[in-house]
């Protein structure tokens, strides 16, 4: 692959979220917002962050957006489904995220985005009750509706393309079974209405069966399965997920690989979290939790390794709680206790307090992975994309492999990604030359 053979980003990008809560009407909002020069993209690389090119006596660092043939922000249009029926603008006042002067002035654009009907079922999210919502017979009928729904979208706004990025509620916890192995047994699922079948699954059915590429920004299993590695595959669609990474689990893959750089034992990590949005109330019921806790549990074990250091890291203690506390809003608190372990044994104890913003958090990471992925499939890219797992808490990973939750080097293989892409040399920091 290099840059002469990747297709140009011509024509307007559509941006359809499964999902108008907080994350996505946070992201609309400031999208729209930049582009009328009101704010910056902070916390986006792909607007803002640069990339170093070649040797560092060359002294060559374009900003990513400069040096890949990414969208531009003035070409993305939005859509969405949600199974609440409020408008963006009004989603975005109850999510109560951005004040007025932020949406005051986008109130046009926010306002004249209206929810498609949702694919929803309240046993998947019992704490949500949605009056948008599709009806069929089948779950097939329901993921036609939504193929028709991205037909009659790129139609009605005269796109060339579009993405999908998950911005919907973490779902109930399910574990792959006999139908989720082949594209065969889940088309047959969804024609049984069976019930491991979820409605998140469904959108990644219509996304991949209308070539559209898909991000998973929560926990949910969705593209994580072999019959849809399958489909992305035979689609030659662009997959990558999953859990969008935000506030403690970020903090973690920022702290965890220091401790390992400088061979420092853990005794334990204990995290917890408080937090009132809409995602607080979904995961205050035990089912979404525990899809939840599965995503945020795995970080550590794999970053450190145990079975490599079993004198720095077996056995650890790993405790995440996450408590639903209506006052505070998406204003998220997050606590780590942090017990450590140094020379000859003697422990010491580091403490993370981070009031954090979810969905400011958010907002760049679907930007960037709406940017990306479209930039991926027109690089002729398809199937799982490793190199995006610098955003997600889970990332995907090839069966049989381990997945990289190291995020220094997440962002080393993302840049490296787009450096060959590019037709760039790789940067591999070798102490002993220029390099």
């Amino acid at each position: 692959m290099t840059a002469g053979t990747i297709a140009p980003a011509t024509g307007k990008l559509g941006i359809l979220t499964p999902g108008l809560g907080a994350v996505a009407t946070t992201f609309i909002a400031g999208v729209e917002n930049v582009r009328r020069g009101h704010g910056l993209p902070i916390g986006s690389l792909t607007q803002m962050a640069t990339i170093r090119l070649g040797r560092r006596s060359e002294k060559r660092s374009p900003l990513i957006r400069e040096f890949v043939p990414l969208a531009t922000l003035e070409d993305l249009v939005f859509g969405a489904w949600d199974p609440i029926p409020d408008d963006a603008m009004t989603a975005a006042r109850h999510a109560g995220v951005l004040e007025p002067r932020d949406l005051d002035p986008v109130a046009d654009a926010l306002s004249a985005i209206k929810p498609m009907p949702a694919v929803f079922d309240p046993a998947y999210v019992t704490r949500i009750h949605g009056t948008n919502v599709k009806v069929g017979k089948t779950k097939r009928d329901l993921a036609e509706q939504l193929r028709q729904d991205i037909r009659d979208f790129k139609a009605r706004h005269g796109l060339a393309r579009c993405v999908m990025v998950w911005c919907g509620s973490t779902e109930a916890y399910l574990k792959a079974g006999a139908v989720h192995q082949t594209v065969e047994a889940f088309e047959a699922g969804m024609d049984a209405n069976d019930p491991a079948i979820a409605p998140s699954m469904l959108y990644a059915y219509a996304a991949l069966m209308e070539r559209v590429p898909f991000a998973n920004g929560a926990p949910n299993l969705t593209v994580d399965l072999p019959c849809m590695l399958e489909l992305a595959r035979r689609q030659q669609v662009t997959i990558s997920g999953k859990d969008f990474k935000t506030g403690q689990t970020w903090m973690k893959t920022v702290i965890a690989p220091g401790l390992k750089a400088r061979m420092l034992g853990l005794a334990g990590w204990y995290s917890t979290n408080i937090l009132g949005n809409r995602d607080g109330e979904v995961l205050d019921d035990p089912a979404s939790f525990k899809t939840k806790e599965e995503s945020k549990l795995s970080v550590l074990h794999t970053i450190l390794q145990p079975e490599l250091y079993p004198q720095l890291y077996k056995d650890f203690s790993h405790v995440v709680r996450i408590n639903y506390y209506p006052p505070r809003g998406d204003n998220k608190e997050g606590w780590d206790n942090i017990d450590i372990v140094g020379w000859m044994g003697y422990p010491m104890q580091i403490k993370v307090n981070f009031l954090c913003r979810d969905s400011i958090l958010a907002a760049p990471i679907v930007l960037d992975l709406a940017l990306f992925s479209d930039f991926a499939a027109r690089a002729g890219l398809s199937g799982m994309q490793e190199w995006l797992s610098f955003y997600y808490k889970s990332p995907m990973a090839q069966p049989g492999l381990m997945p990289e939750h190291d995020l220094f080097i997440q962002q080393t293989k993302l840049k490296n990604t787009l450096r060959h892409l590019m037709g760039e040399e790789q940067v591999t920091h070798l102490g002993l030359e220029d390099a």
